[in-house]
């Protein structure tokens, strides 16, 4: 399993409903920083693109994506600066690649959400 519920346990105060609904805001969220990311890239606009990535980074916090979250850090920091742009690419892969995983394991999690919580 990527994702880690122990901030999601904390942040809800162990209220099922609130969790879910925090999943649910997760999952449209991530979808949206996926597509603007790269609509930011295509568009070299870096500055943007590190905002998004330290909005972004929050949003995995919470679910406790922590490596994916200092890599989020770093293109938040690079794409301010505009340096390191070959770097870019390989992050947001990451970024596609590890919530998606971590979508359909929360998908599994609303649906058992008794188990965890």
């Amino acid at each position: 399993m990527s994702v880690e519920l122990t901030y999601l346990k904390e942040m809800s105060g162990g209220n099922k409903e609130l969790a879910l609904e925090m999943i649910d805001i997760f999952i449209s969220q991530v979808k949206e920083f996926s597509v603007s990311m790269q609509e930011h890239y295509d568009n070299q606009k870096f500055e943007n693109l590190g905002k998004l990535a330290h909005k972004a980074k929050s949003s995995i916090s919470i679910m406790g994506l922590e490596d994916l979250a200092k890599d989020l850090k770093r293109l938040e920091l690079m794409a301010k600066e505009g340096k390191q742009v070959e770097e870019y690419p390989v992050i947001m892969e990451k970024f596609n690649v590890q919530t998606s995983e971590a979508i359909d394991e929360l998908n599994d999690i609303t649906k058992n959400i008794d188990i965890y919580f």
